[in-house]
């Protein structure tokens, strides 16, 4: 290539490179807030196209409550526990095949067939009632059965073994509603952001400065109104954390605290020093999952289980002993802590 080529050539390449670049535009910052399943979401995302895709996962979010929430009255849920024969879909398919799994692997600590018990103690969409011995028993009856599901005509039923077990995905559906908005904003080509919806958090990819993005644990509230205090800091990277926590979600009665984790093992909220659990995993289904059967198996057996099992390693609990508080974070979670 003679001398005047390759000017050529050079100049033709810087010309292609400086297009290039400019057709190339650098990922906006979008920032959307709103209202759903009770509480709110709060997502921070970068976009190339600057887009608002706020009403797209206001849709997102209220075609899942027409599935998964107790609190819409004509929801799926709400036909199945009525015993209408409704026909199931994908989401809910999907949403009992996890809360079934775990389940299984908590050593049914995990029991998504426990509604009854938590509307009779008044932490569902029911008025609460006068609970004694004999009357939670009487419950429990409902609660552990097997569930079916049935091809019909075609169609997908869900068969229990009981017609009055009533089904609870609340401790799982807002964090399976998180992974469904980390998944659209993915199907749109968007891979750095971070969801945030009613706590319960999933961050995927990194900041522009490629950094891993910073969330805050709680630290545990005197009372429910209590302002909120964050005990430390966290980054995340294609990681979720969800925190459960039996500090904000009680109600007094008689001088006895009673707290919105039922076992289901015995069919009362639970009594243990524990006051949360943060789980880190890959999905935010996971991460709330199991945050929950960590609380309802208090502190020694959440630990034992995460010693002998691989499904969740990384996990940070805050206690009460003696009236102090207390925390423990395993080997896998130190490793997310931000110490400056």
């Amino acid at each position: 290539m003679t001398p005047f080529k390759r000017y050529c050539f050079a100049v033709v390449s810087a010309i292609s490179l400086a297009f290039f670049a400019a057709c190339v535009r650098p990922a906006e910052k979008k920032i959307i807030n709103g209202e759903a399943q009770g509480t709110y979401y709060a997502i921070t995302y970068y976009d190339t196209q600057n887009r608002d895709l706020s009403t797209a996962i206001d849709s997102i979010l209220a075609d899942f409550d027409q599935t998964a929430s107790l609190w819409v009255g004509n929801s799926l849920i709400r036909r199945i526990n009525g015993n209408s024969d409704s026909v199931l879909n994908e989401l809910f398919c999907d949403l009992l095949d996890k809360s079934l799994r775990v389940n299984r692997l908590s050593d049914g600590y995990f029991d998504c067939t426990v509604g009854k018990l938590v509307n009779a103690w008044g932490f569902g969409f029911k008025q609460g009632q006068d609970l004694d011995s004999p009357t939670v028993d009487s419950l429990r009856q409902y609660t552990g059965l097997p569930l079916e599901i049935i091809n019909r005509d075609g169609n997908k039923i869900l068969r229990k073994a009981r017609p009055e077990t009533e089904l609870d995905f609340n401790a799982i559906a807002q964090g399976y509603s998180v992974d469904i908005v980390a998944d659209f904003l993915q199907s749109k080509g968007i891979q750095d952001f971070i969801i945030d919806i009613g706590g319960e958090v999933i961050a995927r990819g990194n900041k522009p400065d490629g950094s891993r993005w910073t969330v805050g644990v709680e630290r545990p509230a005197e009372s429910q109104f209590a302002e909120r205090q964050m005990d430390i800091k966290v980054s995340i990277a294609d990681q979720s954390i969800v925190t459960s926590g039996n500090y904000r979600k009680f109600y007094e009665k008689d001088g006895v605290k009673y707290s919105h984790t039922i076992d289901p093992h015995t069919g009362y909220p639970v009594n243990h020093s524990l006051l949360s659990v943060s789980v880190i995993a890959d999905s935010a289904w996971k991460a709330d999952a199991f945050a929950t059967a960590f609380m309802a198996m208090g502190m020694e057996k959440a630990l034992q289980y995460i010693e002998n099992n691989d499904e969740i390693k990384s996990a940070y609990f805050i206690y009460n002993e003696n009236g102090e508080y207390k925390t423990f974070a395993t080997e896998e979670f130190k490793k997310n802590i931000v110490t400056q």
